[in-house]
């Protein structure tokens, strides 16, 4: 808008806090429980078994927390390939907490496989498996980490004033925003081909052959929401208004309500072609965890159905939140709750698992404090002449 300078700026202030301290508490406890894996096995701290090869740490961190992590594709997509420069200010925050769950998630796999030592076999052609979808997971992710980071290069480039770097990086930036798009679109709707080839095994309410779409849709939903909740998270935590931000808030808000629709539609669409609607009310605990992803889903629907409740910071902050929960809910379901793996197997995660799953939770925090404080992340919007005059006369 003419008159408006904007421009990214550290929100500065002091690193420790009870967040931080305890962040950090929660991460040094899931550093030694890690560290207790590598030496002593995954059986010294997990309760994964021969039916249940990946539980919470593969769920949570790679499936859940790349989606999580989804931010900054989805608002790469609305941005650059849509051409939508009112959502510039919102890129960055959210490109930044992609950057940290995704390569927290990159990282977490290593602890996740039962012979972390060969983890390098992946970039050697000679025993690449180019059939196998989580040989395009793995590689997508590797390279979507490397594409994240040098995304959000400009701003540490920025912050050590090493500006010239920074000119080079922008006259090519644009091909890691395309491959920023590309690789997370691969990938995303991978994770969902995993469960596609499972077959039988996957319960009818979440087997589908268009799991790959349904994943692909409820992630770049999930992306959305994410920039949605961080903007009103960041808003108290860190005392910054979103004033300025609400109106871009709202569009998000109505993008999100379409998206779902479309989902949902899709959803039970596809139950309907494939005969499994009866299931929803005959599958026991599967049908309760099926009705209250749906509900949750829903709900974002019901809450941004008008612009007044879109303008609301309440309203906002419950629908994505709703819809944050749905997505995970979904996640948790297909890949454990729905999988049936045959009699006398079960699962659920150790103490152990949980305190590593939450101590990664609190790193990304942790990281994300840290880097919008010390740099330049968050547009601050500038006041112009007569908003000065208009607040001193206050």
């Amino acid at each position: 808008m003419a008159g408006f300078h904007n421009e990214h700026e550290p929100l500065g202030g002091s690193i420790l806090s009870k967040t931080t301290i305890i962040c950090g508490i929660l991460a040094f406890i899931a550093v030694v429980l890690l560290a207790k894996r590598m030496v002593l096995g995954l059986g010294s701290v997990t309760n994964l078994n021969n039916g249940y090869p990946w539980g919470l740490w593969i769920v949570y961190d790679v499936v859940i927390g790349t989606a999580f992590a989804c931010g900054g594709y989805a608002m790469a997509v609305l941005t650059y390939i849509l051409n939508k420069g009112e959502y510039h200010p919102l890129v960055r925050p959210a490109l930044l907490a992609s950057c940290f769950g995704y390569t927290l998630g990159g990282i977490s796999i290593i602890f996740d496989l039962g012979r972390w030592w060969n983890a390098w076999h992946i970039l050697v052609p000679g025993y690449m498996q180019t059939n196998s979808v989580m040989f395009e997971v793995a590689l997508c992710v590797m390279a979507y980490i490397l594409v994240l980071w040098v995304e959000f290069a400009p701003a540490i480039l920025t912050r050590f004033k090493l500006l010239h770097l920074r000119k080079k990086l922008d006259k090519v930036l644009f091909v890691f925003i395309a491959l920023g798009v590309l690789l997370p679109s691969m990938h995303q709707s991978s994770l969902g081909t995993l469960l596609v080839v499972m077959g039988y095994q996957i319960h009818e309410l979440w087997q589908t052959p268009i799991l790959p779409l349904l994943f692909l849709m409820s992630a770049i939903t999930m992306g959305f929401s994410i920039v949605v909740f961080e903007a009103l998270l960041g808003s108290g935590g860190f005392q910054r208004s979103v004033k300025h931000e609400m109106p871009q808030l709202g569009k998000l808000a109505a993008i999100i309500r379409t998206m779902m629709i479309v989902y949902l539609v899709v959803r039970f669409g596809d139950l309907a072609v494939r005969g499994a609607l009866g299931a929803i009310f005959t599958s026991g605990l599967k049908s309760v965890m099926f009705l209250i992803e749906i509900a949750l889903f829903a709900t974002p629907v019901v809450l941004f159905s008008s612009a007044q409740k879109r303008a609301s910071k309440k309203f906002l902050w419950i629908g994505a939140c709703c819809l944050l929960l749905a997505g995970a809910l979904y996640r948790l379901d297909a890949f454990l709750v729905a999988y049936q793996t045959g009699a006398g197997w079960s699962y659920f995660p150790s103490v152990q698992e949980l305190l590593v799953t939450i101590g990664i939770i609190a790193a990304e925090i942790l990281l994300y404090i840290v880097f919008v404080r010390k740099f330049p992340v968050f547009y601050t919007h500038k006041l112009t002449p007569a908003e000065l005059a208009a607040a001193h006369t206050k």
